[in-house]
């Protein structure tokens, strides 16, 4: 069942008949994580970069152009599965990014500082989260876990 489903969606991308190569895709898939999931986020840049990586999925799904054939050795065919698999996490780390209303280590949102320094919010957000997922077309399913500390507290980094 397995080799089966695998086979069929060698088949549905080997299929596609469009104009841009992997590499397109993947190059402005990293363009639109590095504007808007980058060191500094904003809410308005996450919901802008889940909006343009759903229209880059749909233009992968309908425009993606692959050379050479299903039954060789084939790296552009290799190629598409992940960026398929990284449109997916490049969604998710959006997702993420944006449920954090918090700037905590890499976690930083422009809105969630004070005098240019991170604004945490240890109350909401001290907990590892995962993301569970929810199937072809579905928003993944958020689950946390709460952070135990023992030996050290948390604590705020002020460069001032």
């Amino acid at each position: 069942e397995a080799e089966a489903g695998v086979r069929e969606g060698i088949t549905e991308l080997m299929g596609r008949r469009g104009s841009r190569s992997v590499d397109d895709f993947h190059r402005e898939l990293g363009a639109v994580l590095w504007d808007r999931c980058g060191i500094s986020r904003s809410a308005a840049g996450l919901t802008e970069g889940i909006e343009r990586i759903a229209l880059l999925r749909e233009g992968f799904k309908s425009d993606l152009q692959l050379t050479g054939a299903a039954d060789q050795l084939n790296p552009e065919l290799e190629k598409a599965g992940r960026v398929a698999d990284y449109l997916e996490l490049g969604e998710l780390m959006c997702r993420d990014a944006l449920r954090r209303e918090e700037s905590c280590g890499a976690h930083f949102r422009s809105e969630f500082q004070r005098s240019g320094e991170a604004q945490r919010n240890d109350e909401s957000f001290m907990h590892v989260s995962a993301w569970e997922y929810g199937g072809a077309e579905q928003a993944p399913i958020h689950h946390e876990e709460p952070l135990k500390f023992e030996s050290a507290e948390p604590s705020v980094r002020d460069y001032r």
